[in-house]
């Protein structure tokens, strides 16, 4: 349409011209089935209409535009990756820490949780892993320590660290690197070094965290904000460690006191402790 012809028209006269716009140029970002995605620029009315000039420099423009679209959808698609691998490690029986190379904890599994909540065999001290035997600790933090270095220092097995329970029955602490030495060397930095891995010593029994969400039919989310609840004063609290907004908190929440009949925070303390000593958990 010829700018002049434009200019008669009502929406020119009745939301272009009243703003003290004179013309946009625009590009299209993205268009799908289900969305649609513009970049534009606005020309004052009194700089007149859009020239050779401002063309190019969109087109110079855009391509930068469009690429940052692309990457916003990737980190998207990442979050909700990293969800997926949370969920799924929530599914193991085995307790599963990611410490760094202090042994500090990036994240740790709904086994993990409830270990850590129990205190028998491993504790959270100033927020590093240790472990629980006095004679295992220095062994468990030497481990941690050359799996930082990468995959070589470890071996592509790993190392097994024996670990004494409270009430005398033996765990094993299986700890892998997650980082390659090559990546160190290039001063990459990373959260975390290595995946330590607890469980009973030859045995395959299911964890307190493992029976309750079983028995209680409780999802992943479900079973981490349970665990969070019992260590935390307030949902403020839970919804801070674990990276998720109140309402979603409250949700679970709402949705654990249902399934488990609990009226309170006192009750599912109890309930996570029962199963924590029952020797059948």
């Amino acid at each position: 349409m010829p700018f002049a012809e434009m200019q008669e028209t009502v929406f020119y006269k009745e939301w272009v011209q009243p703003q003290g716009w004179g013309d946009i140029v625009f590009a299209n970002l993205e268009k799908t089935t289900t969305s649609y995605a513009v970049f534009s620029v606005t020309r004052a009315e009194r700089d007149g209409v859009v020239d050779a000039g401002m063309r190019r420099r969109m087109e110079l423009l855009v391509p930068h535009v469009r690429r940052a679209v692309v990457i916003g959808k990737v980190i998207d698609l990442k979050t909700v990756e990293h969800a997926a691998v949370a969920d799924a490690f929530d599914g193991l029986a085995a307790g599963v820490f990611l410490v760094d190379a202090k042994g500090r904890i990036a994240h740790a599994n709904a086994s993990g949780s409830a270990m850590l909540a129990s205190g028998e065999v491993v504790r959270a001290a100033n927020g590093r892993l240790m472990a629980l035997d006095i004679a295992a600790i220095a062994a468990l933090q030497d481990a941690v320590a050359a799996a930082g270095e990468g995959d070589r220092p470890v071996g592509v097995k790993g190392i097994a660290v024996p670990l004494a329970a409270e009430s005398g029955e033996r765990y094993v602490a299986h700890v892998l690197p997650l980082t390659a030495g090559a990546r160190r060397k290039a001063g990459i930095s990373y959260a975390a070094v290595s995946a330590v891995f607890v469980q009973k010593a030859g045995l395959d029994l299911p964890s307190p965290a493992e029976t309750i969400a079983k028995l209680y039919r409780l999802t992943p989310g479900e079973l981490r904000v349970l665990l969070a609840i019992v260590e935390r004063d307030s949902i403020q609290d839970v919804a801070e460690a674990l990276g998720i907004s109140q309402a979603t908190v409250k949700t679970h929440l709402r949705r654990v006191y249902e399934k488990t009949g609990a009226s309170g925070q006192v009750e599912l303390v109890k309930l996570i402790a029962a199963y924590a000593k029952s020797p059948t958990a």
